[in-house]
């Protein structure tokens, strides 16, 4: 019979290093914690051949004092907590004190150390749990981790390790999420000798995601703040046009931690059901604060995994609140020009030498007298730019006033011979030129082709304005907007194209395809997919009706006969309730046969009897963990079929009709099954199409 034994030391200490560190992320995550719990302001992250051979964390915290340095690698000790009641509000990122121990317990450990109040630093080494040295050293205040050959101690472990692309790949995520959750902590993270990530610190969360998911992620982001009992909300996150394949893109953090969690992972797919496609999941970064009292934080070791005590509430409150952002968002995709953009290269100058004097006598003598008369030669009083007035009225303005102090011996893109050579002779009084050029006066001699100058004229005034309207569009699409004067001009330009207020000002085109109708409305170019807009109503309108209880049904004679299977009729059974709110109303007719006696009111048209059995069919695929809602829009989006359909011509006032039934909708831009309704165009885009604007 086998003797029952204790364990050695540092058995015990690699069997509980196997719960923190499970590969070279695990170390990082542990220290970077250990650093922000050590209020430090910047922290660096380097690592070698994926972490296993080298990793250093350097931070400018508070430090080690020398005396405490080999406490802090025994097991469980910590300053973060003293006693059991205070696991109950944890404030810091760490607490168990098993971190330090079970790194060194399967490393090579090295720690650089000093505090603000010592003169000199502390070296301390430890190998595989074994303490070797602890000496004196100069350092700079903070603390720097050198952990070297992780795993040398325990093969088998190492061997169950990624490569090491894939193992850096890992610490890249993860210093991501600590730097999305930490705007205010500077962060550099250093892969083989090449910077991955470098972040300010300066506080500003935006600055971050753009820095790490570039510049379409950034742009698609709608701001996160809500403060409930127990608990606030802050962040942004992505409209759906940006949504993923998969949840690598959902970061939420609790109290400052990243963490994984399926609860706060449902709350957000919840509440953007109706917004995306299915299989289809959201980008969000949210800071969740919540008291210390309502969570477990020890649950597992790696401390990813956490308990709520007020669950219920903060999916339900999650959930809503991004549905209510969401709702309050105009959604509608831009269909936008994807160029590359041809570099013109301007005509290179050469230098020429100074002409004789006689020769610049005589073009002084042809300056004076052009200038006597000269059409080119304008004076302009000095304009004021009108304080009010639209984006529009504004470039219309710069036009003005550019076709009238253009210079028309400028050098410019695709300039011609003449003016060249005319370029090249003035160039010589170029101190001269220049004075005038500022005063407005611009001069030129008789032997230059006027229409050339015209041309000429009008081209760099293309290329000036579209060069304008592209920074005009982009300081657009960075702040949300322009910022009017006027408050009636900018509430009308805010207006949203499904809005009361918008509704008289709609010019409907025509139909495209007998599927998509054309509406202009604001410089914009909106095209509407009939059979979604109208899903979308009918959807929402037998929603609406379950929950308000209004359903009518429509009774047929004779009722319609269904014979049913067993499992279709254990479907029918279980699901009976539902189908009678909806409108259903079926009995049984004996044998294998129910008789459906009234259909739902807002569906007729449709074939009642393959509908049912349709419904059977999507209901039978459902999970058991389901939601009753779920149940729900599962029937109503089904329901749809009755939407009028792609191909299908529709009068003028019967598309008026479905524009006003898409203003009373919540969300009126995406179909049950998420995809879009309204996609835009503006005419900025067209006009680039048609190389109006180049």
């Amino acid at each position: 019979m086998p003797q029952i034994e204790v364990l050695d030391e540092q058995t015990i200490d690699k069997i509980a290093a196997g719960e923190v560190v499970e590969r070279p992320s695990s170390v990082v995550k542990e220290l970077v914690e250990n650093a922000i719990d050590a209020k430090a302001t910047a922290i660096t992250v380097e690592i070698k051949e994926g972490g296993t051979s080298l990793i250093r964390i350097t931070d400018n915290g508070c430090g080690i004092e020398a005396a405490q340095i080999p406490i802090a690698f025994y097991r469980h000790s910590t300053s973060k907590i003293r006693k059991v009641e205070d696991l109950v509000r944890i404030s810091s990122l760490g607490f168990r004190g098993e971190a330090l121990s079970s790194i060194a317990a399967v490393a090579q450990v090295e720690l650089i150390t000093k505090t603000p109040e010592q003169f000199t630093g502390s070296r301390y080494l430890i190998e595989g749990g074994k303490e070797v040295s602890l000496a004196e050293i100069g350092a700079p205040n903070g603390t720097t981790f050198l952990v070297k050959n992780l795993f040398y101690n325990t093969p088998v472990r190492r061997k169950f390790l990624k490569s090491a692309q894939t193992e850096a790949g890992y610490v890249n995520d993860l210093m991501e999420r600590i730097a999305l959750s930490h705007p205010e902590i500077s962060f550099k993270f250093i892969n083989n000798g090449q910077i991955r990530l470098h972040t300010s610190g300066n506080g500003k969360l935006k600055d971050i995601i753009y820095h790490i998911y570039g510049r379409d992620i950034a742009a698609n982001l709608l701001e996160i703040h809500a403060e409930y009992e127990g608990f606030s909300v802050d962040g942004f996150i992505g409209k759906p046009i940006i949504a993923r394949g998969n949840r690598n893109f959902e970061s939420y953090f609790i109290n400052g931690r990243y963490i994984k969690s399926t609860l706060i992972a449902k709350a957000l797919e919840d509440g953007y059901r109706g917004f995306m496609m299915q299989h289809k999941y959201p980008f969000t970064v949210l800071t969740i604060s919540l008291d210390g009292t309502l969570v477990d934080v020890n649950v597992h070791p790696n401390k990813m995994e956490l308990r709520f005590s007020n669950g219920e509430i903060l999916y339900q409150q999650l959930a809503a609140l991004l549905s209510t952002r969401l709702r309050e968002s105009e959604l509608i995709p831009k269909v936008t020009v994807h160029e590359e953009k041809k570099q013109e290269k301007r005509p290179q100058i050469q230098p020429q030498e100074a002409p004789e004097p006689f020769e610049q006598k005589r073009l002084e003598r042809l300056r004076a007298a052009v200038a006597k008369d000269s059409p080119y030669e304008r004076k302009y009083p000095e304009r004021n730019r009108p304080e009010t007035g639209t984006s529009g009225q504004e470039t219309a303005g710069q036009a003005s006033v550019l076709r009238e102090q253009i210079t028309y011996g400028t050098e410019y893109p695709g300039s011609f011979p003449v003016e060249q050579k005319l370029l090249c002779e003035e160039k010589t009084d170029s101190s001269e030129t220049q004075k005038q050029e500022k005063n407005g006066e611009v001069f030129f001699p008789e032997s230059v082709n006027t229409d050339s100058q015209e041309v000429l004229a009008e081209h760099a005034l293309q290329q000036t304005l579209f060069d304008a309207a592209e920074q005009k569009a982009e300081e657009q699409a960075d702040t949300g907007g322009s910022d009017f004067s006027d408050a009636d001009l900018k509430s009308k330009q805010e207006w949203k194209l499904l809005s009361k207020q918008a509704r008289p000002h709609h010019r409907i085109i025509g139909q495209l395809f007998e599927t998509y109708w054309l509406v202009e409305y604001q410089e914009q170019f909106y095209m509407i997919d009939q059979h979604a807009a109208h899903e979308k109503v009918l959807f929402e309108r037998t929603m609406k009706a379950y929950r308000e209880k209004e359903f009518t049904s429509q009774m047929i004679s004779p009722p319609i006969i269904l014979s049913l299977t067993m499992q279709e009729e254990v479907l029918l059974k279980k699901f009976l309730p539902e189908f009678e709110k909806l409108g259903y109303e079926i009995e049984y007719f004996g044998g294998k046969e129910y008789a459906v006696n009234a259909v739902p009111g807002n569906l007729y048209g449709l074939n009642g009897q393959s509908l049912l059995l349709e419904l059977m069919d999507g209901l039978g695929n459902m999970s058991e963990k389901d939601t009753p809602d779920l149940v729900v829009e599962k029937i109503a989006s089904m329901s749809c079929k009755a939407a009028v359909k792609g191909n299908q011509k529709l009068s003028r006032p019967e598309i008026e009709h479905l524009i006003d039934e898409l203003l009373t909708l919540e969300n009126p831009y995406f179909c049950p099954h998420g995809r879009p309704v309204i996609v835009s165009m503006t005419k900025y885009e067209i006009e680039k199409k048609f190389k109006r604007i180049v």
